[in-house]
């Protein structure tokens, strides 16, 4: 009777009243097929309704694409040393640490080692002495719009974003290289998630810091555009994005 309900209970959260025959079918079928065998034993139900229908995975989105990208062009480029600023763990650091070191920094903490990676705790909104002219690569990815809004309980600061590319240059080597990327669209602040920034006026700030080496963009359809001309007149329309994402490889000025 637990077993049951534990169906019924599944079809309730799923929403699935009238299409959980084929579970029926498919429980019978493969219980005829056990019959005696002593191979596997039956455990509890664990009904799962919505992947008959779904595809074989996601390959679009902000997410899937910049760490991608990012983490071919840092194998590409093959620096010295490479350091990370609140990027994805199980997305883009992970694709970097299956071929390379990596440092990672950010204000929550992390327990866990594993091979290839590196962590320290830090405010990024605040820089200590011992990290300037640290590292001759560092990604920031899906980040900076986070700094001061609080959501990672970190000190709330209007300008922390500000604070944060301003520290990320004393931290990076001459000539060295920033990968970066923050959601692209109308500027606001969606509190306490993020900021959406109008590609204007991330290039207003980045200018006098970095020569732009690429840009390139997620669409709000999930649709990635690589190696985009910056000067296009599509900049002032944030390339049709309300919600985008935009990529820059940068290099230290």
């Amino acid at each position: 009777m637990r077993m049951f309900r534990a169906v019924f209970k599944a079809m309730r959260k799923q929403k699935r009243f009238f299409s959980t025959l084929f579970f029926w079918k498919d429980y019978a079928m493969l219980k005829k097929q056990k019959g005696d065998d002593k191979l596997f034993a039956w455990g509890r139900f664990y009904p799962v309704f919505d992947d008959r229908g779904d595809s074989a995975g996601v390959m679009s989105g902000h997410y899937f694409h910049q760490d991608l990208h990012v983490a071919k062009r840092i194998f590409e480029n093959n620096p010295e040393k490479h350091l990370d600023i609140g990027s994805r763990i199980d997305g883009f650091v992970a694709h970097v640490a299956a071929y390379r070191a990596i440092e990672i920094v950010d204000i929550r903490p992390i327990t866990c080692k594993v091979t290839n990676i590196a962590f320290k705790q830090l405010d990024l909104m605040k820089l200590s002495d011992e990290m300037e002219n640290y590292s001759d690569s560092i990604s920031s990815l899906h980040a900076l719009e986070h700094f001061g809004l609080g959501r990672y309980n970190d000190p709330i600061d209007y300008f922390g974003y500000l604070k944060a590319i301003h520290n990320i240059h004393k931290i990076l080597q001459p000539k060295g290289t920033f990968y970066f990327s923050v959601p692209i669209g109308p500027q606001r602040i969606e509190f306490n998630a993020h900021r959406v920034f109008s590609v204007a006026y991330l290039m207003d700030i980045l200018r006098p810091l970095f020569e732009i080496v690429h840009f390139s963009y997620v669409d709000d359809q999930g649709d990635f555009f690589e190696d985009v001309s910056i000067i296009d007149p599509a900049l002032k329309e944030n390339f049709g994005c309300y919600y985008g994402c935009g990529i820059f490889e940068l290099q230290k000025r």
